[in-house]
């Protein structure tokens, strides 16, 4: 009863931009911190950043769909802090549909990335809002050096996965195409985590130096616009 309650309360807390989501028909796409599976082998990493970096990097690229209502970060994270469940995405179906509801989801996505030996993979996990059952478990993995396109592969199959309408080939291929490497996605991820700990400085800082050494990473530049306009 407790834990409705405070649901309940940080639904009336949530922005008015958050509530009027529900205005728009379109099918809404929620993505929670993914889980940190894990980095293994003698060049292993400190992915740790990735859990943020990869749900905004999928977000981003579902977002790339106009026929997909994607829910903003800030409105999950706001949930989650309420529910003192932090920047995991460690939550079951039920808790995931549940908070999905109030943001205005009709699908939420968790998942877990690990990196084996330099082998990357990510598993996306698809929850009905409505039912708290699980639509589909998705799989991408490839070589850490790819782990940008892995991000485009699962936003795709995330889609296909429970009928809904594709990226047209052509965009999607676009997206594969950027040269991103596994570096620029792990210090983009550093970026978001500093700027939601308020370390604007820090987050400014790697934002520039995202923008000098990889342009294509175009996200880092509109951040670092939008940081240093207030």
């Amino acid at each position: 009863m407790r834990r409705l309650a405070l649901l309940l309360i940080a639904a009336l807390a949530l922005p008015a931009a958050a509530r009027a989501q529900e205005t728009d028909t379109r099918p809404g796409i929620a993505v929670f911190p993914f889980t940190n599976g894990g980095s293994y082998g003698p060049d292993k990493e400190d992915l740790s950043a990735l859990e943020v970096g990869m749900q905004q990097m999928l977000l981003t690229e579902l977002a790339q769909n106009g026929a997909l209502r994607i829910v903003d970060r800030s409105a999950l994270k706001q949930l989650l802090e309420e529910q003192n469940l932090g920047t995991s995405g460690r939550v079951d179906p039920q808790t995931a549909a549940r908070i999905g509801k109030l943001v205005g989801a009709r699908y939420v996505v968790t998942g877990v990335f690990v990196d084996l030996f330099g082998n990357f993979r990510l598993d996306g996990r698809v929850v009905d809002v409505e039912t708290g059952e699980v639509l589909k478990t998705q799989r991408v993995q490839a070589k850490r050096e790819q782990m940008y396109d892995l991000v485009v592969q699962l936003a795709s199959k995330i889609t296909s996965g429970v009928k809904l309408p594709p990226l047209p080939a052509a965009q999607r291929e676009a997206r594969s195409r950027r040269d991103i490497p596994p570096e620029a996605a792990v210090l983009y991820s550093k970026a978001l985590v500093a700027e939601d700990r308020g370390q604007t400085d820090t987050a400014i800082e790697l934002y520039r130096m995202l923008d000098t050494k990889f342009p294509a990473l175009t996200e880092a530049k509109e951040r670092l616009i939008q940081l240093t306009k207030s």
